[in-house]
């Protein structure tokens, strides 16, 4: 087929990131969110290595970062404040723990919505509540009581994708617990912040808590991780979880008792598991799966946002380069993609471990600065970005291909 009507899941990051590249390629696209509008704050989330040139490709660079942290760096403290361990904002080349690029979730969003809703058609509040496939397309009945066909329908709905559920099985079959949890919420600046991350981790507990800037100097955001074997709670349910954060955050020295104090009074708790999806294919016939939905790394990986980034520009390629035909498009995805994904889910697996609290005859983990350079490597820059040549572009040349260094 010549162009193709593409239905995107969720409006997050992933889904208008993908919803710029397909109209670039041509496709009509419609994204359908199930919450009423954006959700604004959530935590810091980082372009680093070959998800810039993405950021650039789009021509969004300039947009993202006007709406950056401006984060200087980060201070690790003891329980009294004092500074222990510092790490700067261009160490790594910008790549490093604290990213050149490092934008709140909601304000990344928020950039790329307003870059694609004149050019796709975003439908809020309503979902997928079921379809039906054939050779020649989707029909899709809608939550909301409409009923519509596509020719490719793909998930973009985070690590909870009810479109997975739907489409490949229950989330207990893909969701990997790395045995931790982590809570957000923005606070009133009340504990000087400027510029710089503070974050206390309490030894031998696995606990930690953490506030860093934003753009508004009168508000942080709160950071707290703590570690849970058996987490049980709905993420929906912010009262219980709220509940579970002030039991398991009890008697935490430093800052949390300040921080904690504004629990009530924050507009955007977040509270979730830290967990991996590992799927052995990211599509089923018109249907795929792109972003957190198909190949989360976790939060503990800080790759979650350049996998959505880069994922959106290969899946909306490769689908272009293959005449839309979604047997050999999504294929060719997720060819490109596996091995960036596979090392990005081993730094957060690392990481995990390290944050464990070892017992008797537990191996240690390793500490990041011990993690292969191989594999960190490989984890920023490890797919190519080809230019996609003769594949239509409606956008600015899109520059020449960019091949891993990593695997070249």
């Amino acid at each position: 087929m010549s162009s193709a009507r593409v239905l995107v899941a969720g409006a997050s990051i992933a889904g208008p990131a993908l919803a710029h590249w397909l109209r670039r390629r041509g496709a009509e696209v419609t994204v359908v969110e199930r919450a009423p509008g954006l959700r604004p704050g959530g935590q810091a989330v980082d372009a680093r290595g070959v998800a810039k040139e993405v950021i650039a490709r789009m021509g969004l660079d300039a947009a993202v970062r006007a709406a950056c942290t401006e984060t200087a760096g980060a201070h690790m403290v003891d329980v009294d404040g004092n500074v222990l361990e510092t790490y700067r904002a261009d160490d790594e080349g910008g790549d490093g723990y604290i990213s050149e690029i490092e934008i709140l979730r909601g304000d990344l969003s928020q950039v790329l919505y307003d870059d694609t809703r004149d050019g796709a058609e975003y439908v809020f509040s309503d979902q997928i509540a079921g379809l039906t496939q054939d050779a020649d397309g989707v029909d899709v009945a809608f939550a909301g009581g409409g009923r519509r066909r596509f020719d490719l329908v793909v998930g973009a709905d985070g690590l909870h994708s009810p479109l997975r559920a739907m489409v490949f099985g229950p989330h207990e079959r893909f969701v990997r617990h790395l045995g931790h949890v982590l809570a957000f919420y923005s606070v009133p600046n009340e504990f000087g912040l400027d510029r710089w991350l503070v974050e206390y981790q309490e030894s031998g507990s696995g606990r930690s808590a953490l506030l860093r800037p934003i753009q508004d100097a009168t508000r942080g955001m709160a950071m707290f991780s703590f570690p849970a074997a058996g987490f049980d709670i709905d993420y929906r349910d912010i009262e219980a979880c709220k509940r579970l954060l002030r039991e398991r955050m009890a008697g935490l020295g430093w800052l949390a008792p300040r921080i904690l104090g504004h629990l009530d009074d924050t507009p955007d708790f977040y509270l979730d598991q830290v967990a991996q999806v590992v799927m052995d294919r990211w599509s089923s016939g018109r249907v795929g799966l792109l972003g957190d939905a198909a190949f989360s790394s976790s939060p503990l990986s800080g790759q979650g946002t350049g996998l959505a980034l880069v994922g959106a520009y290969l899946l909306a390629g490769e689908l272009a380069a293959a005449g839309w035909d979604p047997q050999a498009g999504f294929a060719a995805y997720q060819a490109r993609m596996r091995s960036f994904v596979e090392a990005n889910q081993e730094i957060g697996r690392l990481n995990a471990r390290s944050r464990d609290v070892p017992g008797p005859d537990a191996e240690p983990g390793l500490a990041p600065e011990d993690w292969p350079i191989e594999l960190i490597e490989r984890a920023i820059n490890g797919v190519e970005l080809p230019a996609y040549a003769g594949v239509p572009d409606s956008g600015a040349p899109a520059g020449p291909p960019v091949t891993s260094r990593a695997l070249s």
